[in-house]
This record gives C-alpha cells, sequence and structure tokens, in this order.
C-alpha cells in the first residue's frame, strides 16, 4: 500500500466533526465534555494534515442551526474556541497553519471576532494547510447571501444579469478562490451534509464512518483518503 502521504498531497478534505454528544452521552458526560475531546481531535487531525501536505482542511465547527441548542452547551464550544484560537496563535511562526472563516461572524461575541480576525490576518502569509473554520454557517444560507450581492450590484446597473455565471457566482460565496472539496468525510455514522458546503459539494467523494468525532484518528483519516483514491471520479462523463 502506498503511503498516506502520496494520497493526501494538495488535496481539499472538508470534515463533519460530528458526534461529540453521543460520545459524552455514553461515558454519562454532558455534552461540552464531548465537545472539548472533538476539539482535541480536530487538533490532532488538523496536524496530521498538515505532516501529509493536504493543502485545504475545511472543518463544520458551528452550524447556523447550531443556536437552537442549549445556552450552556453553546457557550462552551464557543470558550473552546476562543482557547484554541489563542492556543494556536502562540504556535504560528511554529506550524504555519493559515486560517480562514466561512459564516457570518456578527453573532459571536466581540472578543471572539477579534480573536477570528486576529487569527486569519496574522496567518494570511503563511503556506502550509489552509483550515477553513465553518462558524455560524449555513449552507443556504451562503447561497441566499450571494445571491443577494449580485442582485444589489445589478440593481445599482454594476452587473448585466446576463453575465452571471457559475464562475461568477462562486466569487460571491465564502469559499471564494479555495478549491472545492474533492473528499468529505463524515464521522458518527450520519449519512446526510446537514447544510455544510452545498454548493462546493456537488462532485466531492463522500466517506461515512462509523466512529464518533472524539473517536476519530490519524488511522480513520488514512483510510477515508484511501477509499476516495479507490472511486471514479467522473464528473459528469462516461
Amino acid at each position: 500500500m502506498n503511503h498516506p502521504k502520496e494520497f493526501a498531497e494538495g488535496l481539499s478534505i472538508g470534515i463533519i466533526m460530528d458526534g461529540n454528544g453521543r460520545w459524552a452521552k455514553q461515558r454519562g458526560l454532558p455534552r461540552t465534555a464531548g465537545h472539548a475531546a472533538g476539539a482535541e481531535t480536530f487538533r490532532t487531525i488538523a496536524n496530521y494534515c498538515r505532516t501529509l501536505g493536504v493543502e485545504y482542511l475545511t472543518v463544520y465547527a458551528f452550524s447556523t442551526e447550531n443556536w437552537k441548542r442549549s445556552t450552556e452547551e453553546i457557550g462552551g464550544i464557543m470558550k473552546l474556541l476562543a482557547k484554541y484560537l489563542r492556543e494556536a496563535m502562540a504556535d504560528m511562526e511554529k506550524n504555519h497553519v493559515r486560517f480562514r472563516f466561512w459564516g457570518d461572524l456578527s453573532r459571536l461575541s466581540p472578543e471572539l471576532q477579534k480573536l477570528c480576525m486576529d487569527a486569519q490576518n496574522r496567518s494570511a502569509s503563511f503556506d502550509d494547510v489552509q483550515v477553513n473554520f465553518c462558524l455560524n454557517y449555513g449552507g443556504r444560507d451562503e447561497i441566499v447571501r450571494a445571491a443577494r450581492d449580485l442582485a444589489e450590484r445589478a440593481k445599482a446597473g454594476t452587473l448585466d444579469p446576463a453575465d452571471i455565471t457559475e464562475d461568477l457566482f462562486a466569487q460571491s460565496l465564502y469559499s471564494a478562490g479555495v478549491p472545492d472539496p474533492e473528499l468529505v468525510i463524515r464521522p458518527s455514522g450520519e449519512k446526510r451534509l446537514s447544510n455544510f458546503l452545498p454548493w462546493q459539494t456537488v462532485y466531492s467523494e463522500f466517506v461515512y464512518m462509523n466512529v464518533l468525532w472524539p473517536d476519530f484518528t490519524p488511522m480513520d483519516l488514512d483510510k477515508a483518503i484511501a477509499e476516495y483514491h479507490r472511486r471514479s471520479r467522473r464528473f459528469g462523463g462516461v
């Protein structure tokens, strides 16, 4: 079998980090403990992607629908994210991970918004893996925002509607300038997108795994990448 790095180098991977709550419930722990364990898994997998030469890692950190959860759980998730960003910025010069944030950050606390922007700006010139955090993100919301942006440009007379193409539309998405994910991984056994990158994943390969996110290991990532390379990507052709 080829070394995982031969398969992974240059890939754009998306991960729906699912199963934190169930992991905690199985152990009789609060859901916040599951999110803490999931945060450590993310740290491990992001570092492993960097060593493999993965070019883009896009993770579903917090959806627009997650605001329906309890105040305690939401607060715990936001504290974990702030903690991770502070630690990541302290190690930036060593790791050279580039950060981007996709979603409506305006609903986050001013402190967390600043941390996100500081991490994004300070890492902009780094050339290792780019980690895209989907934070207060919803795929339908992203498409509506892009359509609204183009409609406003057309209304202002700066855009002819006849000139709107798929490429132009994509330039109004959060993901503008980033390749669509070739591989999307969802642990936890669930088999749906849950509003994750609906525009960008039309030709992605999906790998669903029966492991909860806190238990997800670099070996699981290797298995998913190997499965991806066994697929035949025809993009509608023969």
